[in-house]
C-alpha cells in the first residue's frame, strides 16, 4: 500500500461518530440537490457558473489555521453570496420586475448543488498532489451554506421590502456563524476529549472574526451583484482575499514559532543532556493533562512551548544529570536549571509568558514543599504544575510501556502531593495514562 493510500485510510479511520453524522447529512443534501437540478434543469446557468468558479477558486486557495482548522473564506463568501442573491443587475429587467432587477431564479437546492460542484472542482488539484481535503471541514462548510439557502431563499417568494430582506440576510448569516461554531465545537470536543464549553470558547475565539468577515463579504457580494451585475463579484471579493492573506500570514507565523521551539527542544537530546524523545513525551503528556483540566487552546499552546523547552537550562550544566532526570536533582539545582532555561527563552523577545512558566515549573506546589525551607513563596501557574508532574513521570518511566511501573510512579507522585505536586494535576495524569492503549 502506498504512503498516500495509508494516509487517506488513516484520515478516514480517525473520523468519529459526530463527524460521520455531519458528512452523511451533507451528502444527503448533495444527493437531493443534484437530483432536483437534474430533473428541472439549471436555472440562470451563466450566474451559476460564475459563482461556481468563485467557489472553486476559494477551495483551491483554502488554508489551515492554528488548531488544524481548515477554512476556505473565499469559497464561503461566494457560496453564501449565491445563497443570498436576490437579483442580477438591472440590465434587461422588465419594468414590473421586483426591485427593478432581473430576479435570481435559482432554488435553495441549486445553491447546494453549485456549491458542492465548486468545492469538488477546487479540491481536485489538492487531491492530485496528495493533499486530500478534510471531509468534516468540507461537510461543515456545505451544511452551513445549505442552512442559509433553505432559510433565506423561500423569503424571495414573498412580497417583502428591500429593507426587510437585508435584515433577514443579517439574521440568517449571524445564525449560520453560530451554528458553524457550535458544530465545530461539538466535533472538536469529541475528537480531542475536551470539555464542550472549553471547545466552544476556543472555536469562538479562533473563528468568529473570520466568520464575520466572510459573512459580511457574502452579503456585500449579494447586494452588489443585485445592484450592479456579475462584475461586482470581482470588486467585492477583494476584502475577503486580503483578510485571507492576513490570516494565512498569522497561521504561518504560529507554525514557524512551533517548528523553532521543537528544534530548540532537541538540542538537549542531541547533546546527551536528556533521554531521546523526553521533551516530546513530556509535551504530549502535558497537553493531554491540560485538556483534562479544561485549559483553553491559547493556554495549551503556551503549555506546549514550555513543555518542549523546560529542560533547555541543562545546557548550562558542566556535568549532565545522569539520564537527564531532573526529578533526581536537588530542589536548588532544579530551580537553577529552570531559571537558566527561562533566561534563554526570554532572549526570543516574544515568549515571556512561556519563560515565566518554565521558570516556575520546578517550584513545589506549596511553598513549604522544599525540605530545606528555601522554596520561594511563589505559587506556580497551572501550566508550571502540569509540566512538573509530566516531567517527573517521564523521568521515572521514560519510554517504558510497563503499566505496573507507571502505576508505581503515580503512587510515588501521589505520596508527594501534599506539597511537591498538585494532587489535581496528578489525578489528571492518572486519567490520561489509564486511557492509553495497552501494549
Amino acid at each position: 500500500m502506498s504512503s498516500q493510500s495509508a494516509r487517506e485510510r488513516a484520515a478516514w479511520q480517525s473520523i468519529d461518530a459526530g463527524q460521520l453524522l455531519l458528512i452523511a447529512t451533507a451528502g444527503l443534501f448533495v444527493v437531493v440537490a443534484v437530483t432536483q437540478v437534474a430533473a428541472v434543469g439549471l436555472r440562470q446557468p451563466d450566474v451559476a457558473i460564475i459563482f461556481g468558479v468563485l467557489i472553486a477558486l476559494g477551495e483551491l486557495f483554502r488554508m489551515v489555521m492554528p488548531g488544524n482548522r481548515e477554512v476556505a473564506p473565499i469559497a464561503g463568501a461566494g457560496a453564501i453570496g449565491y445563497a443570498l442573491l436576490v437579483g442580477v443587475g438591472p440590465e434587461g429587467a422588465p419594468p414590473d420586475a421586483p426591485l427593478g432587477v432581473v430576479a435570481a431564479e435559482h432554488s435553495a437546492l441549486q445553491v447546494v448543488a453549485v456549491t458542492a460542484a465548486g468545492m469538488l472542482v477546487g479540491s481536485l488539484p489538492h487531491i492530485a498532489v496528495g493533499r486530500s481535503p478534510r471531509p468534516d471541514a468540507m461537510a461543515r462548510r456545505l451544511f452551513t451554506v445549505a442552512v442559509i439557502a433553505l432559510c433565506f431563499r423561500p423569503m424571495l417568494a414573498l412580497d417583502v421590502v428591500w429593507q426587510l430582506l437585508l435584515a433577514v440576510m443579517g439574521i440568517v448569516v449571524i445564525a449560520s456563524c453560530f451554528t458553524d461554531v457550535l458544530i465545530a465545537a461539538m466535533i472538536r470536543a469529541e475528537a480531542v476529549r475536551a470539555r464542550f464549553g472549553i471547545a466552544l470558547r476556543d472555536e469562538i475565539e479562533a473563528k468568529m472574526a473570520l466568520c464575520a468577515a466572510t459573512s459580511a463579504t457574502a452579503m456585500l457580494i449579494a447586494v452588489a451583484t443585485t445592484a450592479m451585475g456579475e462584475a461586482a463579484l470581482l470588486i467585492f471579493t477583494v476584502p475577503i482575499l486580503v483578510t485571507q492573506f492576513a490570516f494565512r500570514r498569522y497561521a504561518g507565523t504560529r507554525a514557524t514559532y512551533l517548528q523553532t521551539v521543537r528544534a530548540l527542544s532537541r538540542v538537549t537530546e542531541v547533546g546527551g543532556y536528556v533521554e531521546p524523545g523526553h521533551s516530546r513525551r513530556v509535551s504530549r503528556l502535558a497537553i493531554a493533562m491540560g485538556r483534562e483540566l479544561g485549559m483553553s487552546e491559547e493556554e495549551l499552546l503556551e503549555l506546549e512551548y514550555a513543555a518542549l523547552m523546560h529542560d533547555i537550562g541543562q545546557l548550562s550544566l558542566g556535568d549532565p544529570i545522569p539520564g537527564g532526570a531532573t526529578v533526581l536533582a536537588s530542589p536548588a539545582e532544579q530551580r537553577r536549571i529552570a531559571e537558566l532555561g527561562a533566561e534563554v527563552i526570554k532572549q526570543t523577545g516574544v515568549l515571556d509568558r512561556v519563560a515565566h512558566i518554565v521558570q516556575l515549573s520546578s517550584h513545589p506546589y506549596r511553598a513549604g514543599g522544599d525540605p530545606g525551607g528555601a522554596a520561594p513563596p511563589v505559587s506556580p501557574p497551572l501550566a508550571g504544575r502540569i509540566i512538573k508532574v509530566a516531567n517527573a513521570y517521564d523521568d521515572l518511566v521514560g519510554e517504558s510501556s510497563d503499566r505496573d511501573r507507571g502505576a508505581a510512579v503515580l503512587e510515588r507522585l501521589r505520596h508527594d502531593s501534599a506539597a511537591e505536586y498538585d494532587p489535581t494535576v496528578v489525578e489528571a495524569l492518572s486519567r490520561v495514562v489509564d486511557r492509553r492503549p495497552r501494549p
